[in-house]
């Protein structure tokens, strides 16, 4: 596929606002996905370059978080490695199923994770006691995993609700340490999907540039704020995620609603 320039500086400029905001709270793809089928990528060329240009904005956020002492590698390396393996699940399962079904349950997934930052305790901004171990931390992170490289939206603020609320972390914490994971479904996917000959390497690279760059700058912005912007954050990333899937005629929850409703 060709692009002319203005739609490559658009889809730049759609990388890098996405890089910012998924570095802080997850939920990049709210914006990135939408732009490439916009601008005619097919849905799974457009969820594969999306992997590839992700991948480059998290490194960003990873290596920034890194260098400030806030990601503990001995500590994430084993769920890190759960997300990787249940990420190819996910891409090789996307390859061959019809995700739509999920589109129906992630609504409501969303939903309940935006009430747990809107009525829930209020995160703290150091680790606590954990609610679950060790074992249970990978097996949720593999399953996230799969669920990334399978579907993919809200993944990273599913992620970092669950080391929150499960496994006792804070919430900037939990922030820094979920770009590690959503860096290993991220390169696991986009392994799975070079193989399968599904990624737009030029679109997708113009794009990693600018999200590299969002991915440091939303770093930056969420040490210096903290968890003061990024609940809030969380709450609107999911609500607005929530809105955008439902708005699909096709969602299953949607007919639902409307039958039910009628």
């Amino acid at each position: 596929m060709e692009f002319g320039l203005d739609v490559l500086a658009l889809l730049a400029l759609a990388a890098f606002v996405a890089g910012t905001i998924d570095a802080m709270a997850g939920g990049g793809g709210l914006i990135t996905i939408p732009a490439l089928m916009a601008a005619g990528v097919p849905p799974v060329q457009a969820l594969a370059t999306n992997k590839l240009q992700s991948s480059f904005g998290t490194s960003g956020a990873v290596y920034a978080f890194a260098r400030r002492g806030w990601i503990d590698f001995r500590r994430i390396a084993w769920p890190a490695g759960g997300a990787f393996a249940g990420s190819v699940g996910g891409a090789l399962a996307l390859q061959a199923v019809d995700p739509s079904f999920l589109a129906g349950l992630v609504p409501l997934l969303l939903i309940t994770m935006a009430g747990y930052f809107l009525f829930g305790p209020k995160p703290s901004e150091t680790d606590t006691r954990a609610r679950l171990g060790e074992g249970a931390l990978v097996a949720t992170m593999t399953a996230l995993g799969f669920y990334d490289g399978f579907f993919g939206p809200g993944a990273g603020s599913f992620m970092a609700t669950a080391l929150v609320a499960l496994f006792g972390m804070g919430l900037v914490s939990a922030t820094a340490h979920t770009k590690c994971l959503n860096l290993a479904s991220n390169v696991a996917a986009l392994i799975t999907f070079v193989i399968g000959g599904q990624v737009l390497w030029l679109l997708g690279l113009v794009m990693a540039v600018a999200s590299l760059a969002g991915g440091q700058l939303g770093a930056h912005l969420a040490l210096k704020v903290g968890s003061r912007a990024i609940r809030p954050l969380l709450v609107v990333m999911s609500l607005a995620l929530t809105v955008k899937l439902l708005a699909d005629a096709d969602n299953p929850l949607t007919a639902w609603l409307r039958t039910f409703l009628v």
